[in-house]
């Protein structure tokens, strides 16, 4: 049987103001917007999207997308001093695959990873 799932393209994240959204996220991944509208702003993070979306609903955690990282203390920390708070503090997994979750000012989650098993 073959899937028609082709696996993650894109990770939404929803935000009540979209222009300090879009400055945050560009310093957090250190990379500029390529796709700029009022309905939406698109970020190329290693070939993934990362989308900013319009929203003044409440949020919950039961979505986490994990973002892959070198070094997931630094980065952890690195969150948090550009205004993330701390969500799940990292920790080994097994398998020297480590783990750790910051929100952003916005309350969305965004997991970091570091797993030596996987390549693109």
């Amino acid at each position: 049987m073959s899937t028609k799932i082709l696996g993650l393209r894109t990770v939404g994240y929803k935000v009540s103001n979209l222009e300090k959204a879009k400055a945050w996220y560009t310093e957090a991944f250190g990379t500029a917007a390529y796709f700029e509208e009022p309905y939406y702003i698109g970020f190329n993070i290693g070939s993934y999207e990362l989308g900013l979306m319009p929203d003044e609903s409440t949020k919950g955690d039961s979505v986490v997308a994990m973002w892959g990282v070198e070094d997931v203390h630094a980065q952890y920390n690195r969150f948090i001093a550009l205004g993330a708070t701390g969500h799940e503090k990292p920790q080994d997994v097994g398998g020297y695959v480590i783990v750790a979750s910051v929100k952003d000012p916005w309350g969305n989650v965004i997991g970091l990873i570091y797993n030596p098993h996987f390549k693109l």
